[in-house]
């Protein structure tokens, strides 16, 4: 015949004190690997980033070549009309001109998106 199953004791409680210093352990745990996470993302992202950032620096160097250009263009072809000082002049209010023009235009737009 078989034995009635025993029970067996529970066991024992662990004390709150343990419990929060297990829980603060595993806290500090996640937290560092979502720090590590982060830090993989964004050196991955870096990473990505610099070939195309170079490019558009790049890109920016050789615009600002041919704005130059333009200006020196622009003066010269004034020189023969007006005289070289008065060249100079009329292309800085020109190009002034269209600097501030394109400011304002950035300025108002951010304005109206914020």
């Amino acid at each position: 015949m078989l034995k009635p199953a025993e029970h067996a004791p529970p066991p024992p409680e662990r004390p709150v004190g343990e419990l929060v210093h297990e829980l603060i352990e595993d806290g500090k745990a996640y937290a560092r690997a979502e720090i590590g996470l982060a830090k993989a993302i964004a050196a991955a992202k870096g990473k990505a980033l610099a070939l195309p950032v170079a490019l558009f620096g790049a890109a920016f160097m050789f615009v600002l070549a041919a704005v130059t250009a333009l200006a020196v263009g622009v003066v010269d072809a004034l020189a023969t009309l007006i005289g070289p000082l008065a060249a100079g002049f009329a292309g800085l209010l020109i190009f002034a001109a269209i600097a501030a023009a394109l400011g304002w235009y950035g300025y108002e737009r951010l304005r109206r998106a914020l």
